[in-house]
């Protein structure tokens, strides 16, 4: 469905071409959850906004659905392209209600289709009884969940996420990682997600894409980059990640964290 083909983007400073993300392809199927997984700087955000169209290519295309969305030479507009768009910040409305906020892309259908689209919305993310509330009544959780389901509501072919967690507390950030996943696997959405965080990445995605530097290491399964990572970075992150959750563990186990070391499975 989503086909990101050979894309470089960047910026020009004092007339010289600064790469951000370099030669990136990969591909993700309909219905399928995607990630993008790397440290902050990596261009994992610019390749997010390339494909919203808010940043132009130098190189290659990017096509949904087998249409041409970006090039070099041809831009659609972001209002044009059935992608939605979930902020980090969530981006809420201060001023309008739970409802009002979930059906403000919907303005151009009829009042009552409108109404029954953000009823379905409500519905889903579980938050039928907050219609009323304004977004600074809410919880951190509930709120990006108002932000799923405005991003939802205009039914985009593809859901793009920008560290949709980054604002919440660990334990919600762990628990509304699988609601996600549940809510876009129950209607289908594809959707592709930017995060630095390895939990967040594995608890959601079908396929991960491991950034450094601008460049696309590799682009598999969980499972296929747990066992066949394609070189020593791959390899290195997922384990300092995994040394990192034994000495978590190890801290509230009370056991001296000096004793988890690299070598211990």
């Amino acid at each position: 469905m989503l086909d990101v083909n050979h894309i470089t983007v960047g910026y020009n400073a004092r007339g010289q071409f600064v790469p951000v993300a370099q030669d990136v392809s990969f591909q993700l199927g309909q219905g399928e959850i995607g990630c993008l997984l790397g440290e902050s700087g990596c261009g994992k955000t610019t390749i997010l906004r390339s494909i919203a169209g808010f940043e132009p290519l130098q190189k290659g295309t990017i096509l949904l659905n087998g249409e041409v969305i970006s090039s070099p030479t041809q831009v659609l507009p972001p209002e044009q392209r059935q992608v939605g768009m979930m902020f980090q910040d969530y981006a809420l409305f201060p001023h309008l209600k739970v409802g009002e906020n979930i059906g403000f892309g919907l303005r151009k259908l009829p009042r009552q289709q409108r109404q029954v689209r953000i009823d379905e919305m409500l519905q889903l993310v579980g938050l039928k009884a907050y219609e009323d509330r304004y977004p600074h009544e809410l919880s951190g959780g509930q709120q990006q969940r108002v932000a799923l389901a405005r991003a939802l509501a205009p039914e985009p072919q593809l859901l793009l996420l920008d560290e949709p967690f980054s604002n919440l507390d660990v334990d919600t950030r762990e628990r509304l990682a699988f609601e996600l996943r549940d809510i876009l696997k129950q209607t289908g959405h594809t959707a592709l997600l930017v995060t630095h965080n390895h939990d967040e990445a594995f608890a959601l995605a079908d396929q991960i894409g491991v950034m450094a530097k601008g460049k696309l290491q590799q682009w598999a399964s969980p499972a296929i980059l747990y066992d066949h990572p394609v070189n020593s970075y791959v390899s290195d992150i997922l384990h300092r990640e995994v040394l990192a959750e034994k000495r978590a563990a190890a801290r509230l186990r009370g056991k001296p964290v000096e004793t988890i070391r690299d070598d211990q499975e």
